[in-house]
């Protein structure tokens, strides 16, 4: 642990282990946060479609656990960016098929790169077994907090944690991101 971090929690924190936890969670989840690039949505729609072009509208909007509404926005935006094409659905006239055009791919792969990287980067500081532990604790705190809380998976639209690592028997639905 570096002295800025430790400094942080002590500070805000005290002695308090738990205090010190959510507060270096927090502190966590706004760098996650402002290393995001570009759109997270258009993005994560883009990468999908690399695993699975042809998806339907309804389908991607249920393995991204988002409104009907808001996918047709995000896709309108990838449609007029030249990024995604939409054809008939062969079986079902009133459905469309996704597919991703040259550029789409292109922007997809960029970020995909892009987030190894980011991924490299944010784990360097740790060794590989220091990584496989945090790892495990991580994975035990999810487990643990969708059976102590499970309205959150709710709220978060059913967004599995572990990013496509199907827990307790469900389907894996989402691709990492």
């Amino acid at each position: 642990m570096n002295s800025n971090t430790t400094k942080f929690s002590d500070k805000h924190c005290g002695d308090d282990i738990n205090a010190r936890l959510a507060a270096n969670f927090r502190s966590i989840g706004h760098t996650l946060r402002s290393m995001r690039e570009g759109r997270g949505s258009q993005t994560h729609i883009l990468v999908m479609l690399t695993k699975n072009d042809g998806l339907t509208q309804s389908a991607l909007t249920e393995m991204l656990g988002i409104q009907p509404g808001s996918a047709s926005e995000v896709l309108a935006k990838l449609d007029s960016a030249g990024l995604i094409t939409r054809s008939v659905n062969a079986s079902d006239k009133r459905t469309s098929d996704i597919h991703l055009t040259d550029d789409g791919r292109k922007k997809a792969e960029e970020a995909v790169m892009q987030r190894h990287k980011r991924q490299e980067r944010m784990f360097s500081c740790l060794s590989d077994s220091e990584k496989q532990q945090l790892l495990s604790l991580l994975e035990k705190l999810n487990s643990a907090w969708d059976e102590e809380f499970p309205d959150e998976r709710k709220r978060r639209g059913g967004h599995l944690r572990g990013h496509g690592k199907a827990r307790s028997g469900e389907a894996s639905s989402r691709s990492d991101s």
